[in-house]
């Protein structure tokens, strides 16, 4: 059974930092591209950040400078370390192989994700 555990979210001021991680049973992330994606209220579910299965990294512009994205293939997790966060930052974060997995109803999967939110 595949399951993604989000954590590390929490509450800090802006300029603060948090780390996430990402934790996969059921799927081995060492052969799959994985991004992090975020949500915020009212938004559409955005990728942020994109590790390959090369190493290569790609983030969107919002966050380029400011959020790393890595990989323990060893562990199986792969971890998004949030520099200098801003109050647009807030959202809830998700982590998945891409494209998302699959379900077994055809759906795509998604963690319960991790909520990070960063005050003015």
């Amino acid at each position: 059974q595949v399951r993604l555990v989000e954590s590390g979210g929490g509450l800090v001021q802006t300029g603060g930092s948090l780390r996430l991680s990402c934790a996969a049973s059921g799927i081995i992330f060492s052969i799959n591209d994985i991004g992090w994606y975020r949500q915020a209220p009212g938004k559409q579910r955005a990728m942020v950040a994109i590790i390959r299965r090369s190493g290569v990294t790609t983030y969107a512009d919002s966050v380029k400078g400011r959020l790393t994205i890595s990989r323990d293939n060893g562990k199986n997790t792969v971890d998004l370390q949030m520099n200098s966060l801003k109050p647009e930052d807030t959202a809830v974060y998700y982590c998945n192989i891409i494209p998302p997995y699959k379900g077994n109803d055809g759906n795509d999967y998604w963690g319960q994700g991790t909520q990070v939110t960063v005050s003015s």
